[in-house]
């Protein structure tokens, strides 16, 4: 454990569609290997939060309606990967979303990010694949504890009781975005948007692929196996 915290580890991409455990992922890399998750939607909240000069520009085309174009969004993005804690590696979360995006991506990591050091090199792009039946039930069947925060999944991990928490006796919520409906659109549209960016890094040969299907616990070992041979710095 203390050779993963110190080594570098250079840049982890993950990509998959919700709920495919990404996020489970993610937590085990950041305490294993003590290397920061970056999510640009974080990035986006801290410099609206903070009046940045980003988040001034951002705000005022939210403000409209309209989406954050890829200059700004990239430009928050190169802020955050030249702070401190990422010297050592990082895992994008969320970023990059499309082959334009990945492509400023590469040229970004190429380039020094930090004092005498050398580029940070190309990063490990797993993608974690989940069917599409697989997905519609864990994300459709999760409920939340709105006072503690404890999730729960009707088929895989239910209360005891139904609809309560286990903990606190509160009553579970599904939220608006998980409804089977909404699911389905959600996973549809992730299929057309993110299908050219996962070909993207295929075509480069850069791409791991990752069967989400079995037990965390298995997909762990191959993300964990993954970063160790792609990208030792």
């Amino acid at each position: 454990m203390a050779d993963a915290i110190s080594r570098k580890l250079g840049p982890v991409i993950l990509l998959g569609p919700p709920g495919a455990g990404k996020g489970t992922q993610a937590k085990i890399i950041v305490e294993r290997f003590g290397i920061p998750q970056i999510s640009t939607g974080d990035i986006l909240r801290d410099n609206v939060a903070h009046d940045t000069e980003l988040g001034r520009k951002a705000r005022a085309i939210m403000a409209r309606g309209e989406l954050v174009p890829d200059d700004l969004v990239t430009d928050m993005v190169a802020e955050r990967l030249r702070q401190g804690d990422c010297e050592r590696g990082f895992i994008l979360d969320g970023f990059p979303r499309t082959p334009v995006q990945a492509e400023w991506l590469d040229r970004f990591l190429q380039g020094k990010l930090f004092d005498n050091q050398k580029p940070c090199g190309q990063p490990v792009v797993m993608n974690i694949s989940v069917g599409y039946n697989q997905m519609l039930r864990r994300i459709s069947g999760r409920q939340s504890c709105p006072t503690c925060g404890r999730i729960y999944n009707v088929h895989s991990k239910p209360p005891r009781v139904a609809n309560t928490c286990d903990l606190d006796g509160s009553r579970l919520e599904t939220r608006q975005d998980d409804r089977e409906d909404v699911v389905a659109e959600r996973l549809k549209a992730y299929e057309r948007q993110t299908f050219p960016l996962v070909d993207y890094y295929r075509k480069k040969g850069r791409l791991v692929e990752i069967d989400g299907q079995r037990p965390a616990a298995q997909v762990t070992a191959d993300v964990l196996k993954a970063i160790e041979n792609g990208n030792p710095l």
